[in-house]
């Protein structure tokens, strides 16, 4: 499915809003002024110019109100990594992005996306919000992902707490668990573009490269090449960002199904708000509801029997 990209003067984006408007669509998107869907195309109209045509007709329909508009992607400082120089120019490849969610929260999953963004698609994303998760609220972050998941193909790979726990118990370390993740969601990714072959994968990093793939040894399938790494990824490529975006999406909508299983709000993160939070769910479902809820081997479980203890003197 294609996409292109018109920056058009408002007097011509409101032309077409009554040119469509017998298709105009019901939508609340981020930045629009309006959505309207054809029979092979997708037209989505923002304020500051901005329209994308999206489906297997949007040439053809973007040919009706203008020419494609080219915008060079803004210039980003690359980073070193262990593995070496990034390649040059890599936030203008067309790329698969990774990034995962949750691994530093007591309550709910660790979520991992790899997430594929062409080189034409960058402006669109730009222009749609995206860019580094922990920048944006959940509100945004729902709003945002509701728009890419239709436009990036991406994998979500959720490891919940129950397969966690095991896992952890029987030794395995999270940096082993996430490289599995991020492994077999990039694979997947692969998978769903074949033949076509990213120019770059970026790995958010979370690992030295060397142990990163020393965590892989043993797999069937390694995605290897053309791998790069590197911290504070996000700003690097919006594969990234797209796919720190629908990881913490995927996140937040885990622990909407976990506070309605506990039967009242779940908090993020690890601080002593959880620590309550886990002493009330020991207490009204016993402590043998924990392993589906948290990470057991994190010091607020300690914490949340202390206080269900003080409370039941």
């Amino acid at each position: 499915m294609g996409n292109v990209v018109l920056n058009l003067e408002m007097s011509k984006i409101n032309e077409m809003k009554n040119y469509y408007a017998k298709q105009l669509l019901a939508k609340n998107i981020p930045g629009g002024l309006f959505a309207a869907k054809t029979a092979g195309c997708m037209i989505t109209a923002y304020k500051s110019g901005k329209v994308m045509f999206q489906g297997n007709d949007c040439e053809k329909e973007a040919g009706k109100w203008g020419s494609l508009t080219a915008k060079k992607p803004s210039a980003v400082k690359e980073k070193s990594t262990a593995k070496g120089d990034l390649p040059a120019g890599i936030s203008g490849m067309s790329a698969i992005g990774s990034d995962e969610v949750g691994t530093g929260d007591f309550f709910g999953p660790i979520t991992v996306v790899a997430a594929y963004v062409r080189k034409e698609d960058i402006p669109l994303l730009k222009e749609l919000g995206v860019r580094d998760s922990k920048d944006l609220n959940d509100e945004k972050i729902i709003s945002i992902a509701k728009v890419i998941k239709d436009v990036v193909p991406f994998s979500l790979m959720t490891l919940k707490n129950e397969k966690y726990n095991q896992v952890q118990s029987s030794g395995m370390s999270q940096g082993k668990m996430k490289a599995l993740l991020h492994n077999q969601a990039i694979l997947n990714v692969l998978e769903k573009l074949a033949p076509v072959k990213p120019e770059a994968i970026l790995i958010d990093q979370f690992v030295q490269p060397s142990t990163y793939f020393q965590h892989l040894k043993g797999q069937k399938a390694i995605a290897n090449e053309n791998v790069y790494f590197s911290t504070k990824a996000e700003g690097i490529h919006l594969a990234v960002a797209a796919a720190s975006i629908l990881a913490r999406y995927a996140f937040i909508q885990y622990i909407d199904k976990l506070s309605e299983a506990a039967g009242f709000r779940i908090p993020k993160g690890a601080g002593s708000q959880v620590d309550e939070a886990a002493a009330k769910l020991i207490l009204s479902k016993g402590r043998e509801s924990l392993p589906a809820f948290v990470k057991l081997h994190f010091a607020n479980t300690d914490k949340a029997l202390a206080l269900v203890n003080k409370k039941r003197r």
